[in-house]
């Protein structure tokens, strides 16, 4: 018999220059269920240059339409084909695919994005964004399995509405970091990796270098990233008086930025909201603590406070609360030896985590949701016999899926 099909439907790919976390978390979960004998289709948009279809490390990507008609793309294909279960990710907005297939569906959600759609769309359609966000999709999605990366979200989502032992929580693995030269910069550093959009708010870590640069004169801040906000940031630099400490290196390789994170100090992440947070864990692996914001979500648990890394409180507003963050950038600056104690238990805390555990956790979720699995041949669908509920261990925490 043929390998169970899933078919994973997304805004992006990973190829994107667009793309962020979120993408990589759904291309390492499809590698991983590729490797667990699934066969793995993930329809997403196009963008310049990108091929229609191609195969990549077991994974078939369909690419069509723009930002907009992917989603009517998807709803067709769903519509056209018949998959053992889709994976429905909402990156804000759902691909409501709940409401065109028979197949059992479940639904990846990062995180909520009730700021991101006033930060987007402004105070009209951000409002009309929020209410399909926090009202329609639930109602639509009432009877599906819901999987996310963080327990924050898993609350926020239950404050919708959503039952509680419908969301599974399977948190980000880690990616193992090319070797570079571990040599930390003569002069402080902060770094940022991060698309450059409003909802990163990464007007706040040129803020922090623009107050800080009186007690540190050689102080200075690298930005690793692409996005609309480039020249609003370049802008702003030069506006505070420093736009001789800011670097923009734009979209870098992975080693370049490896390396620009092993030399930093500190690694910032003032954004209003994240699902995780894979920036955090890169920095981590490089014994570099990060500065966030601890109403941001998911920065919660990938920043652990006071261990490795330092939460500034009342961030939840577009304007955040730039003086304490600025407060806790300072306090790390002024003490290197509780910067190094945190930056080595980030590196702990950063290797406790595995992508193949992950895709383990997010397989029992499609097993349970579909009453599927492969067989020990990796190759065939036979019934799995529902049980009582498993617990499956992760470094960070214990699920129990229902």
């Amino acid at each position: 018999m043929s390998a169970p099909t899933v078919l994973m439907v997304s805004w992006r790919d990973t190829r994107n220059p667009e793309a962020g976390g979120s993408e990589v978390y759904i291309e390492r979960i499809a590698q991983g269920l590729v490797r667990r004998g699934y066969d793995v289709t993930i329809l997403c948009r196009r963008y310049p240059g990108s091929a229609r279809t191609e195969m990549l490390d077991g994974v078939r990507f369909r690419r069509r339409g723009n930002r907009y008609t992917v989603y009517l793309w998807a709803l067709l294909s769903l519509l056209r084909s018949r998959q053992d279960v889709v994976v429905d990710v909402q990156n804000g907005m759902p691909f409501f695919s709940r409401l065109v297939t028979r197949s059992p569906v479940v639904l990846l959600v990062h995180h909520l994005h009730r700021q991101q759609w006033r930060s987007w769309f402004g105070p009209v359609l951000g409002p009309l964004g929020w209410w399909v966000e926090s009202r329609i999709s639930p109602l639509v999605y009432r009877k599906c399995r819901y999987v996310t990366v963080s327990e924050h979200t898993r609350t926020e989502l239950t404050s919708l509405g959503v039952a509680a032992e419908r969301v599974a929580v399977v948190p980000n693995g880690f990616e193992p970091v090319p070797d570079v030269p571990p040599q930390r910069s003569a002069e402080p550093m902060l770094v940022v990796v991060s698309r450059l959009v409003p909802h990163k708010r990464l007007e706040h870590a040129v803020e922090a270098v623009a107050r800080l640069s009186h007690r540190w004169p050689d102080l200075r801040l690298e930005i690793v990233g692409r996005g609309p906000s480039d020249v609003a940031l370049r802008q702003l630099a030069t506006e505070r008086g420093v736009a001789d400490r800011v670097v923009l290196h734009g979209w870098v390789d992975e080693q370049a930025k490896h390396e620009i994170l092993a030399r930093a100090w500190l690694h910032l992440c003032p954004s209003q909201k994240e699902g995780w947070g894979i920036s955090v864990m890169e920095a981590a692996a490089h014994g570099v603590a990060t500065v966030a914001y601890r109403s941001a979500g998911g920065v919660c648990e990938s920043v652990r406070h006071g261990t490795t890394g330092l939460l500034a409180g009342d961030g939840e507003g577009p304007g955040g609360n730039v003086d304490e963050f600025v407060t806790q950038v300072e306090r790390l600056l002024a003490d290197p030896r509780l910067r190094e104690a945190m930056g080595q238990a980030g590196r702990a805390y950063a290797r406790s985590f595995d992508w193949e555990r992950s895709a383990d956790a997010f397989e029992e979720v499609l097993c349970e949701a579909t009453g599927l699995r492969p067989s020990n041949a990796r190759a065939a669908l036979i019934p799995h016999q529902r049980r009582a509920p498993s617990t499956v261990q992760h470094p960070a925490q214990v699920q129990r899926w229902p």
